[in-house]
């Protein structure tokens, strides 16, 4: 039942906002009283907690199965912007700024997480990518995997950029084709524009 309610609870959330989102509205939604949720979590703080956590999981193990393709870095990249595209849903209730904004203490905590999983992912992808010469042998690897984990990140401050004038999907590429236009040969310049092109088709 724990696993039921945390999987709902995130479908609600992603689709409608954790702030939005309560416990009776939770309940109601699963056909089941309220006493029953708070049986398995103490509060609301502790539903989002361990949510996040699953959702993380849950995006961290598919990465995982993309890398596992093992295709080249650039197409990686897009792969993995989908991927994590797609378990975000409702790109309107921007998960992650609403988890900073009214749950500041889960959203450290999974930032922390998330900055690991990148660190590893984004310092491979680089060097793989060096490797086969598609990205600049004279990058300082630990440098842009920082850098491209920081701009990620800034990039879902809805202050700087507001949804109406920026929306995610759209964002997202534009932030991907900015970071990998900064360290492409001109050979990965060939890969970047063929897969830029086949997504405007």
């Amino acid at each position: 039942m724990k696993e039921d309610i945390i999987s709902k609870a995130m479908d609600m959330f992603l689709t409608y906002g954790f702030k939005s989102v309560t416990m009776d509205d939770l309940a109601h939604a699963m056909g089941i009283s309220k006493k029953t949720i708070y049986t398995h979590f103490s509060n609301k703080t502790q539903l989002v907690e361990e949510g996040a956590l699953s959702l993380f999981d849950s995006v961290a193990c598919g990465i995982d199965h993309i890398l596992s393709m093992e295709k080249n870095p650039i197409e990686e990249l897009y792969e993995i912007k989908k991927f994590v595209m797609q378990h975000l849903k409702n790109e309107k209730t921007a998960p992650q700024y609403q988890l900073q904004k009214y749950y500041p203490k889960v959203h450290s905590m999974l930032q922390k997480k998330q900055f690991e999983k990148m660190q590893d992912c984004v310092i491979d992808n680089i060097r793989r990518g060096i490797t086969m010469g598609i990205y600049r042998e004279n990058l300082n690897i630990d440098f842009v995997a920082r850098i491209y984990f920081a701009g990620g990140t800034i990039i879902k401050d809805q202050k700087l950029f507001p949804l109406e004038k920026f929306p995610i999907g759209k964002l997202m590429d534009d932030y991907l084709e900015y970071h990998l236009r900064g360290i492409i040969t001109p050979e990965g310049r060939k890969i970047l524009n063929s897969i830029i092109n086949s997504n405007h088709e």
